[in-house]
């Protein structure tokens, strides 16, 4: 059975604990911040459980980083994650539509970027198929558009941002 709460103190060490047996870089004061950010309005995250052991969670910025969505007031899911030997059984989708959900209190449309390596290939299919259509802005290079011609470094900061259209009752 997946449920999914809101973060809490207590959710923090078996987060970090997860990720950290995986090998990923995400120690505990990540969250800590995370939660810090939640209580201040500015961040919400969502944790998945499944048969109660930790699987998986997402985020959602209420004022993105991104100019291109900053401007036009879209929040954005800015964190999404789900533990390789959770994946397949729903968690991501229960996560994204309970996180869309929210957004939806904010505005009628949310923003994602995804990385453009193979290692974000299954997001970059999921989005799609949820209806994120990419914004036309191009590649975002460590947070800025590069120029023609210009070389970008291709790792985790090298994006393509992506909108969808919210409407109430359709996820």
């Amino acid at each position: 059975m997946i449920s999914i709460t809101q973060l809490v103190a207590t959710d923090i060490d078996a987060i970090a604990e997860a990720f950290e047996l995986l090998g990923w870089n995400k120690p505990a004061s990540q969250y800590w911040t995370y939660l810090k950010q939640q209580d201040a309005g500015e961040r919400l995250v969502l944790v998945a459980r499944f048969d109660g052991a930790f699987s998986g969670y997402v985020t959602l910025l209420k004022q993105s980083h991104h100019s291109e969505f900053m401007e036009r007031r879209i929040p954005e899911v800015a964190d999404f994650n789900v533990l390789p030997n959770f994946r397949n059984q729903g968690i991501g989708t229960a996560l994204m539509d309970a996180i869309e959900a929210q957004a939806r209190q904010l505005s009628s449309e949310v923003g994602i970027a995804v990385g453009m390596t193979a290692d974000y290939g299954a997001a970059q299919r999921m989005y799609v198929k949820r209806g994120y259509i990419p914004t036309g802005a191009g590649l975002f290079a460590d947070g800025k558009m590069p120029g023609y011609g210009e070389q970008v470094t291709v790792d985790d900061g090298l994006l393509l941002t992506f909108t969808k259209q919210l409407v109430d009752g359709q996820d």
